[in-house]
């Protein structure tokens, strides 16, 4: 039996799983993240603690099945994307705090490069807007932060990476990642296949620090062998973790198209060769490379989705469990006109309005937690429905039917209420773990595990599905409310944005 052993590192946990070569789920691991909020906005977690969490799971997904790592072909890796570490390549040690995704601090730096008409060239180099949720900002952020940077600098000690890069570097010394997490930093060509010059010297970021972008299904190194027990192991694949999603889904063909709903919520649709730059709010971006085969994918972007849901839980404790709101929703009739819009960083995709922030409307006398539950819910499906619209728009693709995973898709009423606003059928593999089954893929391919994407797309998955079954008017009455929602969030301007003293 062939074992790919895939490291899942994501926002709120850190998971290794380990697959059989018909990606069968043999064992699996879990360790939560923890992360902290120095200033409102400001979203950090610890290197360290993510390091040690990957060594954790990795013993403990091994010690339960008693599986030998000499029995381990290959290893995959797929991360939370954006996130930033910097570490000392001597020490290996981080020089700060790792700045997450979510994170809005460099806000202010984004608005001087959209002043200074920088926007467009971005865009076209990189597919990507100028937001503070990219790596850039946050690299040229922490070079104003770390102490004896410059020392760090000129002693080429200084190492910027992604959680994959981070990762790769612990477990094997190579300073690498692959395009599709490149793809994200706002630094990399997405043309060219290459660090861009042009930005570095924009952002003031030294290329010695930056690692070296290899194909997704790549050769990363080989395991230091005090990490596997005197095993060497190779790192045979890399992807984010939404390309490694729409990877799990076999989403091989142009026009494929899957959401995941996680911490945030993120729909990719795979545009094969072809760049298609969006005017709708939508990124372009890499979805992998393979050999000299080259995927693009428009991706679309909302901050805050099952986070709605971890607020009521743990700010608002209307819920002890995520899974109370799929009861709370179902035993309503309507959501009786209450609309929440989760704008706790600003909204994503189309909007990209970084100074929005949450609102809920509609709050009567008799509004109680189960209403807050269910518009919680329904936002997640409003956002996705935003997102959508906005591909049709730019792909000129007409689209039957969505792929989606993540752990809110077990949630029944989310994905009735999904399908039904989208006017779309929803596909939802019975075996979840998409996104680490998609890395599992990349590295078998790598290794010869399988020979080619049709044997993986002729692995069998079994899957349920979802038809919408809202009729257009109700559909449309409904995105209406929404729509109006959204319009007066973005309307509100805080008082301390208006000059007046907070």
């Amino acid at each position: 039996m062939k074992y790919i052993l895939v490291i899942d590192q994501g926002t709120t946990s850190t998971r290794t799983i380990i697959f059989n070569e018909y990606a069968e789920v043999i064992s699996m691991a879990q360790k939560e993240i923890s992360q902290s909020y120095p200033k409102p906005g400001w979203v950090y977690q610890d290197a360290n603690e993510i390091w040690l969490s990957v060594l954790t799971t990795i013993t403990e997904a091994l010690y339960k099945k008693n599986i030998d790592p000499k029995n381990i072909d290959v290893i995959g890796i797929t991360n939370q994307r954006e996130t930033v570490v910097a570490w000392d390549k001597k020490t290996e040690k981080p020089l700060h705090e790792a700045i997450v995704w979510q994170s809005r601090q460099t806000q202010a730096f984004c608005n001087e490069l959209k002043d200074s008409g920088h926007e467009s060239m971005i865009k076209e180099k990189t597919g990507l807007i100028i937001d503070p949720y990219f790596s850039a900002t946050k690299m040229a952020w922490l070079l104003s932060h770390i102490d004896n940077v410059e020392t760090y600098i000129r002693e080429k000690r200084l190492a910027f990476g992604t959680i994959d890069s981070f990762i790769i570097y612990k477990l094997t010394g190579q300073h690498m990642t692959d395009v599709s997490n490149a793809s994200r930093t706002m630094l990399f060509n997405i043309h060219e296949l290459k660090w861009d010059s042009t930005l570095l010297e924009l952002f003031q970021i030294p290329i010695e620090t930056l690692p070296e972008v290899k194909p997704s299904s790549s050769i990363f190194g080989y395991t230091k062998k005090h990490h596997f027990f005197g095993h060497e192991i190779p790192i045979g694949g890399v992807l984010g973790d939404q390309q490694a999603a729409l990877f799990g889904h076999r989403a091989f063909i142009k026009g494929d198209i899957k959401n995941t709903y996680g911490t945030g919520c993120f729909m990719l649709m795979n545009t094969g060769q072809q760049v298609i730059h969006s005017n709708s709010g939508l990124l372009t971006t890499v979805a992998w490379q393979i050999g000299n085969q080259i995927t693009y994918a428009l991706e679309g972007s909302v901050f805050i989705a099952g986070s709605a849901i971890q607020w009521l839980r743990d700010g608002l404790h209307t819920i002890k469990e995520a899974k109370e709101t799929d009861q709370h929703a179902t035993s309503l009739e309507s959501n009786e006109d209450v609309y929440f819009v989760p704008a706790f960083v600003g909204l994503g995709t189309p909007y990209w309005d970084s100074e929005a922030r949450g609102a809920i409307f509609g709050l009567t006398r008799g509004t109680n937690e189960k209403h807050l539950s269910r518009a919680a819910l329904e936002s997640i499906a409003y956002q996705s429905y935003d997102v959508i619209e906005a591909m049709k728009k730019d792909s000129e693709i007409h689209i039957q039917s969505i792929h989606v995973d993540g752990g809110a898709t077990n949630n029944t009423f989310l994905m009735q209420f999904q399908a039904d606003i989208l006017g779309l059928n929803l596909v939802k593999p019975d075996q979840q773990e998409s996104t680490a089954r998609g890395a599992a893929f990349i590295a078998g391919l790598t290794m010869g595990i399988y020979k080619d994407l049709q044997e993986i797309q002729d692995i069998d998955l079994p899957k349920t599905s979802f038809q919408p079954i809202m009729t257009h008017a109700q559909r449309m009455v409904h995105i209406k409310g929404w729509e109006e929602a959204v319009h007066a969030t973005r309307q509100y301007k805080r008082p301390s944005k208006n000059g007046l003293k907070e």
